[in-house]
């Protein structure tokens, strides 16, 4: 069986730099009827345990390290045994959630992860925060771009870790070349597509400016 992609809306809080605001997180999760990963385990892991519905859980996968999407992570880890994966330029922000655990293992650019027979590329997009990653996934036509690229522009960069021409960067290099049918599956609110959003890309740096 090919995998598919099953979608759970949790919510919870981001909090950082002081500050604090609810927040609705879109977690994803692909797999068979055996196997999964899943993208963000964000504030419920019991929620995310029941969405797997039995199948066994291969990876935890982080986009970045922020805590709305990073918070459930070690609880889910601990009931499923699944390891912790995340980029090594976002510890400084993980260690602020969680300072006395730390990830089982590094993402790194270029790495192709596998679930069920489909790849899983790293694309290393900082700028939202260093080590956030978008994950291509070809087979399904499917990017899962965390908090980089949304419906309607680039993921925020007005706090600590952030940097708007490195997400512009990111985005343009390694996003808005993918195939246009694309589909961008982001870490809060609805999806979009490569070609709905490439058009955009000197609006969002006019207005970045």
């Amino acid at each position: 069986m090919s995998a598919r992609i099953d979608h759970l809306v949790t919510s919870g809080t981001f909090a950082l730099d002081g500050g604090a605001w609810d927040v609705t997180n879109n977690v994803w999760i692909i797999g068979d009827d055996t196997d999964a990963v899943v993208i963000d385990a964000a504030h419920d892991a019991d929620a995310i345990r029941s969405a797997l519905g039995g199948r066994t859980l291969r990876a935890i996968i982080c986009t970045h390290a922020h805590n709305d999407h990073i918070d459930a992570a070690p609880a889910l880890a601990d009931a499923t045994g699944a390891p912790i994966l995340l980029h090594p330029d976002d510890l400084p922000l993980w260690k602020q959630t969680h300072p006395g655990r730390t990830p089982d293992a590094e993402l790194a650019d270029g790495q192709v992860l596998e679930i069920a027979g489909t790849r899983l590329e790293v694309l290393h997009t900082p700028g939202h925060a260093p080590g956030a990653v978008c994950l291509h996934a070809p087979e399904l036509a499917t990017v899962f771009t965390g908090d980089t690229l949304f419906q309607g522009g680039p993921g925020a960069t007005g706090r600590s870790f952030s940097h708007f021409p490195t997400i512009i960067d990111s985005i343009r290099d390694r996003l808005l070349t993918l195939p246009a049918e694309t589909a961008v599956r982001t870490g809060h609110g609805d999806p979009t597509t490569i070609g709905a959003e490439a058009p955009h890309l000197n609006e969002w740096i006019t207005r970045g400016h």
